[in-house]
């Protein structure tokens, strides 16, 4: 499922791409006929994520809400252009002390395509898919392209298409519905890291007997963070994945919170989910190129501990896999 860096550059591409333009709105598939028509024709005013959803805005004052879910996926083609925001990003921004170097010598891409792009380029007629990873298929030879495969929704202008497959959710809200959805969400990092949002977090986290894995993964105590963050943020707290939020102590929540401002941050730039620290370049471009050596403890049951040596277990809790090093984590 994508995580909320994934969303908040899927977002950003719609800002760049789509906003202030008029959208043609259709339903290839055939099952959002009715949604697509109250929004087809009006010009897209505004483009957000929060957590793992994504809301546009039309100048009708109704909005687009999308969840991907675990399928979802959203596939632009045309003349795109990359946010500069992220085309700019420094190229070390992948390693969570964010020490710099020239961007075009410390830019590598990813082998499963997780962060091409950046390598769209500022415009070219070409095809993204944006889901998890981002991959830059191919070059395309006439606009717009036919659609591909069970299309929900198509968003067309003159100059850029995006086509959605697989959502969890696809509706049309008016403005009081998109409020009542944001409402039940927990604070997202990229909308509000202050002192708030990170006390709204923390209140929410001590007081529950939840166990913090399944707390961290809960989207209405905080927005974006899936399994890999989740594995990853409390491998770098050392916290038991199993101990009840009411007893995991308040310097180690807030250490958490400040540590998903900083992990998101770094996600939303580069497109990879990197959470290893104080890397040499030899081995922050490894870790950029395979996601295999980008974490700590993340799919690497059975495998040694990168700190302590133990083997890394994987169990199954809420239903979703658990990754954790029951020494240095007990």
């Amino acid at each position: 499922m994508p995580e909320g860096h994934s969303v908040h550059r899927i977002a950003r591409q719609f800002a760049t791409n789509f906003v202030g333009h008029r959208v043609t709105v259709s339903s290839p598939q055939g099952r959002f006929a009715e949604g697509a028509a109250r929004i087809d024709g009006q010009v897209m005013t505004a483009a957000k994520a929060v957590g793992k959803q994504m809301f546009l805005e039309f100048e009708n004052g109704l909005w687009l809400r999308i969840h991907l879910g675990i399928y979802g996926a959203w596939d632009f083609a045309g003349e795109i252009s990359v946010d500069p925001t992220i085309a700019s990003a420094n190229g070390r921004m992948g390693q969570t002390n964010q020490r710099g170097t020239d961007a075009d010598a410390a830019r590598v891409f990813d082998d499963a395509g997780e962060n091409s792009l950046h390598s769209i380029g500022a415009p070219r007629r070409t095809r993204l898919r944006m889901a998890e990873s981002e991959k830059l298929e191919a070059e395309i030879t006439s606009f717009p392209p036919e659609p591909v495969g069970q299309v929900r929704v198509r968003l067309l202008t003159d100059t850029a298409v995006a086509d959605l497959r697989g959502p969890t959710a696809c509706e049309v809200l008016d403005p009081a519905e998109v409020d009542a959805v944001i409402a039940k969400l927990g604070p997202d990092p990229m909308l509000d890291d202050g002192p708030e949002a990170e006390e709204r977090f923390v209140s929410t986290v001590r007081r529950k007997p939840t166990s913090i894995a399944l707390l961290l993964m809960d989207q209405s105590v905080v927005s974006g963070i899936g399994n890999v963050y989740r594995a990853e943020l409390l491998f770098r707290a050392r916290q038991n994945p199993h101990t009840p939020g009411k007893q995991v102590p308040e310097d180690t929540v807030r250490e958490l919170w400040h540590d998903w401002v900083k992990l998101l941050r770094i996600g939303v730039a580069t497109g990879q989910m990197m959470t290893m620290d104080d890397l040499d370049d030899e081995s922050y471009r490894k870790a950029m190129a395979s996601r295999d050596d980008r974490h700590w403890v993340y799919k690497r049951e059975g495998l040694p501990c990168r700190v302590c040596g133990t083997h890394i277990v994987m169990e199954e809790l809420g239903g979703r896999k658990l990754y954790w090093c029951p020494k240095d984590q007990a």
